[in-house]
């Protein structure tokens, strides 16, 4: 009976023990919409590329990078204004071909860091599960890298002119040449952003990912400057030239000479003509194009 007493018994709250109904209230703010979220994403890439908003650790190897791209531009600076030179030891168009490595490198190390982490860690089905669609953060993480990209390049050239006009060069002679530098780099940063992304999507591990980018990257212009080397050894300059396509550098040092005004790389200094041009620019296009639409295929089968 005691115990059929003790169960039928009223429970009596111990203490300060209480029950607050804590409940969940609807979202009645502004929404912002998709626009929001991708400018959202695309600021967040573009400060990760420099490990901004990230740890010290982080921030080593791009700031790094960008001082190395920018000191060579620096010291010609000073000894064209302690010289009193004519001129420039170096066109603006030549900077990103001679400073190449450094450039991939940049895009080895930051490429997989945009998109690797969200593939292994497995976030990119949540992303669009918010109004943010397919396009949107593949746009988001393209513009991220390659504004990233442009940063770093075209910030020597921005030193060289700032540095050609302090020595009194001629104004409209470096002006021109800063704007086709600017042109070159942009198109520059498309295609290796571009090529990057598209190899760093492939797998969800950052090492491979440097290492598939950087041998893309380096080896082919490696290989490609040989082969072109071989070719005007053996007089075949047509060929060297047709060679050229093969590599993201001398493609991008193709479009230079033949429509900037640019001196050529290749072998001899002859780079395509107008003619052979039009096929460096479609080769080059193509790829920024087809590189946008494998980021698409490629998310579009991870976010299902």
């Amino acid at each position: 009976m005691a115990a059929e007493q003790s169960l039928q018994a009223p429970a009596t709250p111990s203490g300060d023990t209480r029950i607050h109904n804590i409940g969940y209230r609807s979202y009645d703010g502004p929404r912002l919409g998709r626009s929001y979220a991708r400018m959202s994403l695309y600021s967040q890439s573009l400060r990760g590329a420099y490990g901004l908003g990230r740890s010290a650790k982080s921030k080593v190897l791009p700031m790094l990078l960008f001082v190395v791209m920018c000191v060579p531009a620096a010291i010609m600076v000073a000894v064209a204004v302690a010289t009193k030179a004519k001129e420039l030891p170096l066109d603006y168009t030549r900077y990103a071909i001679v400073m190449q490595a450094v450039i991939s490198l940049y895009v080895a190390s930051q490429a997989p860091q945009s998109v690797s982490r969200d593939l292994r860690f497995k976030t990119v089905p949540l992303y669009f599960s918010r109004p943010i669609e397919t396009g949107d953060y593949v746009r988001a993480k393209y513009a991220a890298l390659a504004s990233a990209l442009f940063v770093l390049t075209a910030a020597p050239l921005l030193v060289l002119y700032v540095g050609a006009l302090l020595a009194e060069l001629d104004f409209t002679d470096q002006t021109k040449g800063f704007a086709q530098g600017l042109v070159s780099v942009a198109l520059l940063s498309l295609l290796f952003a571009g090529i990057g992304l598209v190899i760093a999507s492939v797998t969800p591990r950052r090492g491979f990912g440097i290492a598939a980018v950087i041998a893309v990257l380096t080896i082919s212009y490696g290989a490609v400057s040989t082969l072109q080397a071989i070719a005007d050894v053996q007089g075949s300059g047509d060929a060297g030239i047709l060679i050229g396509l093969f590599s993201p550098t001398t493609l991008i040092d193709g479009v230079q000479s033949a429509y900037l005004g640019a001196s050529s790389s290749f072998p001899g200094g002859v780079g395509p003509d107008r003619t052979e041009g039009i096929l460096f620019v479609l080769v080059t296009l193509g790829l920024i194009a087809g590189s946008h639409a494998l980021l698409m295929r490629r998310y579009k089968k991870v976010g299902l």
